[in-house]
């Protein structure tokens, strides 16, 4: 009887390593160790039946012959890396064909990290990574050839533009790490409360949360001021029909000026209302019935004129409307603010200008009138459109519901900013030359596009979906000399989320 190991090419041009037991000329028994592709692996399942034949055998010598050898090199998430560089691709935006801005992105997704920091991310991952000097190169190139309106056609692309008819646009500020300003790094009105130096980064998306367009302006600019130039810019690198297009936004964007502008280029538009005043409709329900409460989600309409000068003086459609858990959380912070008047009426805080309190000559006191409005519009959200109504319009009438939904879908840049912030880590920012600047929101921009691309088709946050998928590792070992990858084995849990991103690819 004998014993003996073969190798056997297969149908699929693999090479399958067999340990055969023969009686004679008759084989009695296969044990089937694997197939190689590779030589690398082929050496190592050879090795591995040799060890399998040595089994149990005792040594003929004193002296054991030299054992192979066999190092483990390390370990790295090649199965994470190569998921997010196929999405990539998928986006077109391989199209750049710059591999260190490939790089750059992938890594802000896995691990958002300083420029010479992503250096380690990407080593850890099992890439080749580019030098300090090269990523500062890459970062010249991005500004200099222009990827981010390149980006942005393909992120327009790949966002369905055939169905696309509601534009979301909201801004934020993002802080430098830096105590001096320039022309562009400027204190101002900073949404994080911060006393840098910062800029204003006003963001477009679609419906889904899925970006279209980003701008950066200086740090001191108004809120105002940004949304027409991003929508400016989008329609003309597009060439749309501004007629199909509404443009919602919140309160912060509304003006006379804005909202001119906007209707002058054919665009509807939904931007949320201040509402300064308790509205007469309001005003009306509460004298004709009193003591009526409103109904969760009622809904009242009206016209009121914007301008500033009377003759410019525009009447738009405003549509109000209360929720019961709006009403709830408003009436909680007046009795806070109430609160805090009284004690400085009382003189257990000191005296300074504070909500409902109203300074006398003789003392402070409680401005009741003030407090009884407030507590009238509790729960009241206004909205300011130009879209008709259905008794207008009726074929191209829109109901109001349908404008207050339309508006609400607003949480979707707002996420999308949450995630830029967070788990992109846009800021702190520590460049101090434009063009880098520049760079590093165009690498944000594609990282935020691959990163909502994928919550959308897998329907995990990208934290969670980064979090799965790290853990899987690549092992390398080192076999008699020779590098050897070993295939990491995927859970069916993972294999089903990648399955199903792969379908929608």
């Amino acid at each position: 009887m004998s014993t003996f190991i073969r190798k056997v090419k297969t149908k699929n041009g693999a090479t399958a390593v067999q340990i055969v037991h023969k009686s004679g000329r008759q084989v009695t028994a296969i044990k089937h160790i694997g197939s190689a592709h590779t030589q690398e692996k082929l050496t190592l399942l050879l090795e591995i039946a040799r060890q399998y034949l040595l089994a149990g055998q005792l040594p003929l010598f004193t002296q054991c012959p030299e054992k192979p050898s066999i190092f483990a090199l390390g370990s790295a998430s090649a199965f994470l890396l190569q998921t997010l560089s196929s999405i990539y691709r998928t986006l077109g935006f391989d199209s750049l064909q710059d591999s260190t801005f490939e790089q750059l992105t992938l890594a802000r997704l896995i691990e958002p990290a300083s420029k010479l920091d992503t250096i380690r991310v990407l080593s850890e991952l099992g890439c080749d990574p580019p030098s300090y000097t090269a990523i500062h190169r890459c970062l010249k190139k991005v500004a200099v050839d222009d990827y981010r309106s390149r980006i942005a056609t393909l992120c327009f692309q790949a966002g369905h533009p055939d169905h696309l008819s509601l534009l979301l646009y909201d801004v934020t500020t993002l802080y430098f790490e830096i105590p001096k300003e320039d022309g562009f790094r400027r204190p101002g009105l900073s949404k994080e409360r911060r006393l840098e130096p910062q800029i204003v980064v006003g963001l477009l998306v679609d419906r889904s949360g899925f970006p279209l367009e980003i701008h950066e302006f200086e740090g001191n600019t108004s809120e105002t001021k940004t949304i027409i130039p991003i929508v400016a810019a989008f329609c003309r690198r597009h060439q749309l029909d501004t007629s199909r297009l509404t443009i919602t936004a919140d309160a912060g964007m509304l003006s006379a000026a804005n909202l001119q502008e906007l209707e002058e280029a054919g665009f509807a538009f939904i931007v949320g209302s201040r509402i300064a005043k308790t509205p007469y409709q309001i005003k009306e329900f509460k004298r004709s019935r009193p003591g009526q409460l409103f109904t969760d989600r009622q809904i009242f309409e009206s016209v009121q004129a914007f301008g500033y000068r009377k003759a410019d003086k525009v009447e738009r459609r405003v549509i109000y409307q209360y929720k019961k858990k709006r009403a709830q959380l408003d009436l909680s912070n007046i009795d806070k603010q109430i609160i805090k008047a009284k004690r400085i009426i009382n003189g257990q805080a000191p005296l300074k200008k504070a909500p409902f309190l109203m300074l006398t000559k003789s003392r402070p006191a409680l401005d009741q009138e003030l407090i009884d409005e407030h507590r009238l519009r509790a729960g009241i959200k206004g909205y300011v459109t130009n879209l008709p109504t259905i008794q207008e319009d009726p074929k191209h009438g829109v109901p109001p519901q349908e404008i207050i939904d339309a508006y609400h879908q607003l949480f979707q840049v707002e996420k999308s900013f949450r995630m830029s912030k967070s788990d992109l880590k846009a800021r702190p920012i520590f460049h101090y030359k434009l063009d880098s600047i520049r760079a590093h929101l165009t690498i944000v921009f594609a990282a935020l596009a691959i990163a909502r691309y994928i919550e959308e088709k897998t329907e995990l946050s990208i934290k969670k979906f980064i979090q799965t998928l790290r853990v899987i590792r690549t092992p390398t070992l080192l076999i008699n000399g020779v590098k050897t990858q070993i295939p990491p084995l995927i859970p069916d849990r993972v294999q089903r989320i990648v399955e199903n991103l792969d379908k929608n690819l």
